[in-house]
């Protein structure tokens, strides 16, 4: 019991710590005169990346290397927060990764990918476990179909832990001395900024943890 308190605690505790750093500093609101779209922009714009736009997204803040675009959420998009512009940031030291040719964001995108369709199979093997376990009464090759479609699914919590670097790198390389270096931030903020950017690089091993603890779980019922 206290194994799966720990665990839990593990996989709990950094989701916990990324959304409220977050939350924290949007507030105040108002706190820049330019929006975090308008701070990518500039960004994008310095370094000579004119033509990647940025665009408002439900999914979640990310920079899509298909189709070469910011894509930031609304808060974050729209907002004035040390939150925003430090986030907006951060989605700038994708694109820029990407310009320049860095090799390990190559790497993640083709491991996202692959990821996807392993995760496609996994789908249609956990959609065929009903028909192995009742219509062909073979239960133990049904479970066993839905164990590797379980692990398939997990194959994209595998490339978020194991590509952590190209988000640190896209934090502390490339936004940090922007933000810097163009003296965007108020020097009191540069403390928070720096936990922000540590949330952004954090935000997808959060995910990937609570997504390795329902795995995790699943295995717990069916193990015999």
């Amino acid at each position: 019991m206290l194994g799966l308190v720990l665990l839990a605690a593990v996989v709990v505790l950094p989701g916990w710590w990324v959304k409220r750093v977050m939350k924290r500093h949007h507030q105040p609101a108002d706190r820049y005169p330019g929006t975090g779209a308008e701070l990518a922009r500039d960004l994008l714009d310095r370094v000579g990346l004119d033509a990647v736009p940025i665009e408002r997204t439900d999914q979640g803040d990310h920079y899509d290397p298909e189709a070469r675009t910011v894509r930031l959420s609304p808060d974050n998009h729209d907002g004035r927060s040390l939150t925003a512009i430090t986030v907006a940031a951060h989605e700038v030291g994708h694109a820029i990764q990407h310009a320049v040719g860095y090799g390990p964001l190559v790497w993640r995108t083709r491991l996202v990918k692959t990821a996807q369709r392993v995760q496609r199979i996994g789908l249609l093997l956990i959609a065929a476990m009903p028909i192995v376990l009742l219509a062909l009464r073979l239960p133990r090759a049904g479970l066993t179909l839905l164990v590797f479609g379980l692990a398939a699914l997990a194959s994209g919590i595998v490339v978020h832990l194991v590509t952590l670097p190209t988000e640190f790198d896209a934090s502390f390389r490339r936004a940090l001395p922007l933000l810097d270096k163009g003296g965007y931030l108020k020097p009191e903020d540069r403390r928070p900024a720096r936990r922000i950017l540590t949330a952004a690089a954090l935000t997808y091993v959060a995910a990937s943890l609570m997504g390795l603890l329902n795995f995790w779980w699943w295995l717990r019922i069916l193990r015999p």
